[in-house]
């Protein structure tokens, strides 16, 4: 029995003890996130690309305090939503995702991103991937990424209830969506986002799978679909 089967069983084993953590969690966890880091400059420099200028619509799903708001261009209107919102605006909306449908009011989007969200979402999965599917507009794409649980020393977050290899993750995405890119975020001996600035700088625009170090040192993939209907 390899690694990768122990570590699925006890996963398995373990489904019945997962805790998914609510509001007054949030509320605090969020505060981490107040600043732009390394991960949300990247996905923002993906998104840019991609919209090319246009005017279009962005839902941030598991948006936190907005931050990622305060550095798309201004073509991107930004819209969130998260369990908790520390200051209420008209384009955020409170709402527990794991007990209602992803969605804001009813409008469809050129950009859902999902960055470090799913990680949290446990046996809800697959269906929060069905509820992006429907609020993407045709041509529109979502961005998400997820940790590299097969790191050579790979770190779990002890609030994390959805731990998958990179493989078994892009298998259920691929179910709902074509993967048109996907690569590393960026790469580490250690399981974190770099926070030297040379490592940053050398880091923020490679957008490429390096073959056996990628498996080995990627943080986390960050994924570029198109819905399949």
């Amino acid at each position: 029995m390899n690694d990768h089967t122990v570590e699925r069983k006890a996963h398995e084993q373990n489904q019945d003890e997962i805790k998914y953590y609510k509001k007054d969690f949030w509320e605090t966890e969020n505060l981490k996130y107040s600043a732009p880091h390394f991960r949300m400059r990247k996905v923002t420099r993906v998104v840019s690309g991609l919209a090319r200028g246009r005017e279009c619509d962005l839902l941030d799903v598991g948006c936190g305090p907005g931050t990622l708001g305060s550095i798309v261009p201004p073509n991107v209107h930004y819209h969130g939503i998260d369990i908790s919102i520390p200051e209420p605006a008209p384009n955020l909306l409170e709402v527990d995702i794991l007990e209602q449908p992803i969605g804001f009011r009813d409008m469809m989007f050129d950009f859902v991103v999902a960055q470090g969200m799913f990680e949290y979402v446990g046996e809800y999965q697959s269906e929060k991937f069905a509820e992006i599917v429907k609020v993407l507009k045709d041509g529109g794409k979502f961005v998400l990424t997820y940790q590299n649980f097969g790191h050579r020393h790979k770190e779990i977050y002890w609030p994390y209830s959805n731990v998958q290899q990179p493989a078994d993750f892009r298998t259920d995405l691929s179910r709902f969506f074509k993967i048109e890119r996907s690569f590393p975020v960026s790469h580490n001996w250690h399981h974190s986002q770099p926070n030297r600035a040379f490592m940053k700088m050398s880091q923020a625009h490679l957008n490429i799978n390096v073959p056996v170090i990628s498996p080995l040192l990627a943080v986390d993939y960050l994924y570029i679909c198109s819905p399949l209907r």
